[in-house]
């Protein structure tokens, strides 16, 4: 069993940094268009089945007494699958976008962090027969790249536990504290110089903290869903080079471009920095979950009002911090952050949060979906759309996932901030037809 499994360092500073105006949840949007009836409680019976099988779904945290602020995954003995899971029927269709408009006021409700860290709602009553799944999982209980693993544990066609308590992965044997001390001091000094050097990339990079797109805190949150055709996106690349990664923020270079100017903003001449999560997951920590992260800073070119010229802008800034590596460099700070004592993150990581705009101005992040054509009770997913946590005092948090002939994107907006996600919505078609004229 993964019980007694201790958090990481990020793991802790994500629980930290959770509060009613900046829930730390990452979160998925899946739909499906049944051929026929949705028989929801037979659903909803299916999913709770299949997530009592996965161990990660019924362990809470928990704080342990040694070292100083950590804590460990913890068997939660009240665990009841269902409890997790709820069925909602839209009964009124007036609402221009009725997914989105629930979906975004699901997303703004923190987890608490007294129980298991996951919540999933079944969604009936979308127009064209359509419903979908809202899945939302901590960031400490895992990234980007573990949701996924999770998420599929929900689906079809997947080998399964046949006993609901283990997990096939044993727990490491107990350590001493004396051990523990060891340990950490061996793996501190090995890493000294590295950590040195992203610390000092770090001071570097800061900027002032007044982002063109700031935010006040809020509890409000409204979701944008977008999707682009990936044979559009490679006849950009083919006439272009680059990557699809590439592309893809080019495009949304120039959306938040249009974005800025419609909301009466300044933006020739500008760059908005973005924080882009870099997956480290070995396969090793596949199996044992938490967070293994690394990052780039890329300064979007916002104030280029020519599209190939954002997207060649875009390639060099890539280019730079591909040649540098995900262990160095100032979007390296999540290594830092996870070589840092916890009772460190207990006691700084609100203030650490709130110092985010020194860094960048958003997070666009892209979550891995293979290309397995993936099922619900033998109902095809027809869409994938990935949602990222807002950090404090920023106003836009973008993910983007490709599944099958489609990237799917992602818009989260802090609802104090942004009234209508509809103009961002809007721009990033904008900027990728302008884009694929050139092509």
């Amino acid at each position: 069993m993964m019980s007694g499994l201790q958090l990481s360092a990020l793991d802790v500073a994500f629980l930290c940094m959770e509060s009613e105006t900046t829930p730390m949840h990452m979160g998925a949007v899946v739909t499906f268009r049944p051929h026929g009836q949705v028989h929801a409680r037979k659903l909803t019976a299916l999913l709770a089945e299949r997530a009592a099988l996965l161990p990660k779904l019924r362990q809470r945290p928990r704080t342990a007494l040694f070292p100083p602020g950590a804590a460990i995954w913890a068997e939660d003995p009240d665990f009841v699958a269902s409890e997790h899971i709820s069925h909602h029927h839209l009964s009124s269709l007036y609402e221009p976008d009725p997914l989105s408009a629930y979906a975004s006021r699901w997303m703004g409700r923190p987890l608490d962090t007294g129980k298991p860290l996951w919540d999933l709602h079944l969604v009936t009553g979308l127009p064209d027969g359509e419903y979908a799944l809202l899945l939302k999982l901590h960031h400490a209980l895992t990234d980007g790249a573990g949701a996924y693993a999770v998420a599929v544990g929900l689906l079809d066609g997947l080998p399964r536990a046949t006993k609901r308590a283990h997990s096939g992965t044993e727990p490491p044997a107990p350590r001493s504290p004396v051990d523990a001390v060891k340990d950490a001091l061996g793996t501190t000094l090995a890493q000294a110089g590295e950590s040195a050097g992203i610390a000092s990339s770090v001071v570097r990079a800061t900027r002032s903290p007044l982002s063109p797109i700031s935010a006040p805190p809020s509890t409000e949150r409204r979701l944008g869903f977008v999707r682009l055709d990936t044979g559009e996106i490679r006849r950009i690349r083919r006439a272009h080079g680059g990557t699809a990664n590439d592309v893809v923020l080019a495009i949304l270079s120039g959306a938040l471009r249009e974005w800025m100017i419609n909301r009466g903003q300044r933006a020739d001449d500008r760059t908005l920095r973005a924080l882009i999560p870099v997956s480290v997951r070995g396969r090793a920590a596949e199996q044992l979950g938490g967070n293994k992260l690394s990052g780039y800073l890329c300064d979007l070119p916002v104030g280029l009002d020519d599209p190939v010229d954002r997207l060649l802008a875009v390639q060099r800034e890539m280019s730079r911090n591909k040649a540098a590596g995900p262990a160095r460099g100032p979007g390296a700070f999540p290594l830092l952050a996870d070589r840092m004592p916890p009772m460190l993150h207990r006691l700084s990581s609100k203030a650490a949060g709130l110092a985010a705009p020194l860094l960048f101005d958003l997070v666009v992040t892209t979550v891995p979906v293979p290309p397995n054509r993936l099922s619900l009770d033998g109902t095809k997913i027809e869409g994938v759309y990935p949602f990222v946590p807002l950090a404090p005092r920023q106003a836009i948090g973008i993910a983007v996932a490709t599944y099958r002939d489609s990237v799917h994107i992602g818009l989260q907006a802090n609802g104090a901030a942004v009234s209508d996600v509809g103009s961002l919505r809007d721009g990033v078609l904008k900027s990728a037809s302008r884009l694929l004229d050139t092509a």
